[in-house]
């Protein structure tokens, strides 16, 4: 079992930044962010393949976000700049651990371990 603890959301007025980080408490081949707006689905909004380093980010906040994956401290965090009023929503660490399982970023099902989320507010 991996545990997942979410930290940095706040909020900022729209052009603004926040850094979200990630600690987990185990390994996983895989980890992500997702973001829930309320009334929306959940979204993947980065991730990171673990052994094979491979990254995924959603076009939604491709050129405006960069995620980073420190395998010492076992931590993997979001960078989001230019924060528009739709990036507001309850953002969410992910990861996943199951052997022979496809790595599919976006879906929800692919990971094993949720954390509770931290909430990102951008105000126009």
């Amino acid at each position: 079992h991996v545990q997942l603890v979410e930290s940095g959301g706040g909020s900022v007025q729209a052009g603004g930044s926040l850094r979200l980080s990630c600690q987990l408490s185990g390994y996983a081949y895989f980890v992500a962010w997702f973001r829930q707006a309320p009334g929306k689905e959940r979204e993947a909004v980065a991730g990171h393949q673990i052994l094979e380093r491979r990254d995924y980010i959603s076009e939604a906040v491709k050129g405006r976000s960069t995620s980073s994956r420190d395998n010492r401290k076992n931590t993997f965090d979001l960078q989001m700049m230019s924060l528009k009023p739709e990036d507001t929503g309850m953002y969410y660490c992910a990861a996943g651990r199951t052997f022979g399982v496809a790595w599919n970023p976006t879906d929800p099902a692919t990971y094993n371990w949720w954390g509770q989320g931290t909430q990102a507010t951008v105000s126009s």
